[in-house]
Formats: structure tokens, sequence, C-alpha cells
């Protein structure tokens, strides 16, 4: 019987290797318009969260993304600061994307040491949250999620919907498009 139960975790392993995000779940939406992020986990909205995005629209940039990076106590390069400083912008973790053909490590969802700037345009590109949720959001987003950046006035479930990551609800027979 052991035998048998391992060779069965041996088979599903292979075809979904443990540790890795299967497509579309989990996936992560930042809504620009309303500076939200939506974490989306097996085909139902989680969460939603306040963030803090570009001071330009221009500046977060917009499109489906994959996380690439994670880290504990980032190190803020641009001004030298330790990871794990009070004076460090990145608050306690960072979870990059390769926006931009980059390599996780210019644009993130990242914690904050400003509280009270979550809600409001002020970062350099970057998608800034409290640090108790970016922990919370650490430990569930594995690398290779993909991460949709838009500015819309879609809801998450439509925004869901479109990007493969939600379902279409049904309605007695039909399908609402």
């Amino acid at each position: 019987m052991g035998h048998f139960v391992f060779s069965m975790v041996l088979a599903i392993s292979v075809i979904f290797p443990l540790g890795e995000t299967v497509v579309g779940d989990p996936f992560v939406i930042v809504n620009k318009k309303t500076n939200q992020v939506a974490f989306i986990r097996q085909g139902r909205i989680d969460k939603v969260l306040p963030v803090a995005t570009g001071k330009d629209n221009k500046l977060t940039p917009e499109g489906t993304f994959t996380i690439v990076v994670k880290a504990v106590d980032p190190y803020y390069r641009k001004k030298n600061i330790a990871g794990g400083d009070k004076q460090n912008p990145l608050g306690t973790r960072w979870i990059g994307f390769d926006a931009e053909d980059t390599d996780g490590r210019i644009y993130g969802l990242h914690g904050t040491n400003r509280p009270s700037s979550i809600g409001k345009y002020v970062t350099a590109g970057c998608v800034r949250l409290q640090n108790e949720e970016i922990e919370k959001l650490f430990n569930e987003i594995p690398i290779g999620t993909k991460i949709l950046i838009t500015t819309s006035s879609n809801s998450f479930e439509e925004l869901g919907i479109r990007a493969g990551a939600l379902s279409k609800p049904k309605i007695e027979g039909a399908v609402v498009n």
C-alpha cells in the first residue's frame, strides 16, 4: 500500500510539480484606477486590499506579468538602505515581476515604511501595500504566479473572467459574455 501511495504522489507531482502554480491559480490583479489589488485563489476572489501605485499613471506598467523574485527584508539599492532598516521604503517583503523585460528587481509588490501612503498615487512605479498584508501575500504567492496590472472601470470579477482566472457565471442555460 505504501509503495502505491508513493507512486501516486510521484505521478501527480510529475503532472503538477509540487510548489509550482497551475496556470491562472493563484492570480493577482492590480487596478490602478481604484488603487486596489485582488488576490484570486481556487477560482474565487480571496481578498481585495488597498495599494499605492505610481505618482504618474505611466510609472506603474500595465499588462500581464510573471512573479519571478521574492525577498524577505529587501535591500533598497537606489539609496543603499539595508533590508530591515526602518528607513527602507520597501518594507518587509518584495514580490518582483518581470514588467518591461526586467528581472523582477525593478517592479514589484512590496511593503512600506510609510503606511499613510497606501491608497495614494505616490510610488516610482511599484505597487505598495501595508507590511502586514504583503507578509500574508508573500506566503501565498509562489514564483510563477501571473499578475495583471490595469486601469479599468470594470470589477475584479470582470477583469478576472477576461484574464482567464475566474469562470464566467452561468444563468439558467445561458452564458454571460
